[in-house]
């Protein structure tokens, strides 16, 4: 059980370090200040699991009681911050696609583990004969935060319009719901988040997106 803990932490952390490192791109490109850079960082990593524990009555939400995970995406803001302020150039040409290269596979990884977290908290919490709401719960972990951040910054939220992204944290939430009829155990949540790492990958490298409607012009 602690050595699953000490692999859910890690997992958890790396995506803390993609989440967080996504809203303080947005901030750079929005040209905010290093308060705003912050802000929208944070609140990219968290404030998923800040919506699941408000929607479930779990005050005050984790974020605040075990602010471990609020102290790494503010570490990786700094580090960014400090990075690009020295070194402007790394914002453009072959060093940023690298960049959004690696943080892409760690947003993915990140996507499937706060999905299957998402819902054992809820599950946790006495919550496991709920499966929509369970399910519900192990989305918005996974696609809160990145809500949030589009919303403040004054966006379509990203997961409304671009790749499968949300469609692949309820494929995984909804495989293990299904597991969890069965069984709960260290399997069925990484073959879940698998699922969830998988589809998003394969949606970004192929840009697969949901059908739309044309407008006139398009």
């Amino acid at each position: 059980m602690e050595l699953q803990s000490n692999v859910i932490f890690f997992v958890e952390i790396i995506g803390t370090v993609a989440f967080a490192s996504s809203g303080a791109m947005v901030a750079v490109r929005k040209k905010l200040d290093l308060f705003g850079i912050i802000v929208l960082g944070v609140i990219t990593a968290v404030g998923g699991g800040m919506l699941r524990d408000l929607m479930i009555g779990n005050i005050p939400p984790n974020m605040f009681r075990n602010p471990v995970y609020v102290f790494a995406a503010f570490l990786t803001v700094i580090v960014l911050f400090v990075l690009f302020r020295l070194r402007p150039s790394l914002l453009g040409g072959r060093y940023i696609e690298q960049y959004e290269k690696i943080m892409n596979i760690l947003d993915a990884i990140g996507l499937g583990a706060f999905t299957v977290t998402g819902i054992d908290t809820g599950v946790e919490a006495g919550y496991g004969s709920y499966h929509f709401l369970i399910i519900f719960l192990g989305v918005i972990t996974g696609i809160g935060g990145g809500i949030l951040r589009d919303i403040m910054a004054g966006e379509t939220p990203y997961v409304l319009k671009k790749h499968i992204y949300a469609c692949a944290s309820i494929a995984g939430a909804c495989l293990y719901t299904l597991f969890l009829e069965y069984t709960r155990s260290d399997l069925t949540m990484v073959v879940s988040a698998l699922l969830v790492i998988a589809i998003r990958m394969l949606a970004s490298h192929y840009r697969w997106d949901l059908p739309k409607i044309k407008t006139d012009g398009e």
